[in-house]
């Protein structure tokens, strides 16, 4: 439904900013066709066939760097051989399964904060008049050690998700920057920033006046939540 209810243009290209790239230093992709990485172990053989070759946006990957080394990001590095993690792939399998759009990923900064992350999509705000779709690929909570249940949901997830849907809805985003001191069972739901900050990224590049919509939201093992935002822009 994402082409019919939620975003019926198509986009140039897309930046995906994954969770499953935490780098030292912002790093961008630049291919000219991306391969498929499959990083994730456990799962059934037919994953690991799936492709999504989908094609490089390498004048995107410069313009991303230009803006931020613009900013103020004093290095962006470029990785010339990486495709596309699971994080990018999968999701845009749903979305566009045609993969004719070019892709590029921005990594996160997991040893950085709420505020650095917002700060990098402020400084990507210009591609949005530009025809490029900026999607945060994470999950809402991500605890993979956390009790599995098939019944229902854990509280502690529960509670988390509630606040950052009330956050998200009423435009209190310093909020979420400062999610770890400011939400219920912070360390709990993400005991490593790596899968909330795409959030921040993709807030900052909506503008401090964006308006967000729950797009999605469904839940899997009792503590995996996948509600899905749309930010957009004031202007």
């Amino acid at each position: 439904s994402w082409k019919d209810k939620v975003f019926p243009q198509k986009p140039k290209a897309i930046l995906v900013i994954s969770g499953q790239w935490d780098t030292s230093f912002p790093a961008v992709n630049i291919v000219h066709r991306n391969d498929t990485i499959y990083d994730f172990y456990g799962f059934p053989d037919r994953m690991y066939k799936l492709k999504y070759p989908a094609p490089g946006a390498p004048e995107l990957a410069l313009r991303v760097k230009e803006l931020l080394m613009g900013s103020g990001f004093k290095r962006v590095d470029e990785d010339r051989e990486r495709g596309l993690d699971h994080g990018a792939w999968v999701p845009l399998m749903l979305m566009y399964p045609e993969a004719d759009i070019p892709v590029c990923q921005l990594s996160v900064q997991s040893k950085r904060d709420g505020n650095y992350h917002y700060n990098l999509g402020k400084a990507l705000a210009p591609l949005k008049g530009e025809g490029v779709l900026i999607m945060g690929s994470g999950s809402a909570t991500h605890n993979l050690r956390a009790p599995r249940i098939v019944d229902g949901i854990v509280p502690w997830a529960l509670e988390f998700d509630t606040w950052l849907k009330d956050a998200l809805l009423q435009g209190k985003y310093e909020d979420v920057n400062c999610y770890q001191e400011k939400a219920p069972h912070a360390k709990m739901a993400h005991p490593c920033p790596d899968h909330f900050y795409p959030l921040q990224v993709a807030m900052g590049a909506a503008g401090e006046n964006a308006k967000a919509k729950l797009i999605h939201h469904s839940w899997q093992l009792g503590s995996l939540s996948y509600a899905s935002y749309q930010f957009n822009s004031a202007s």
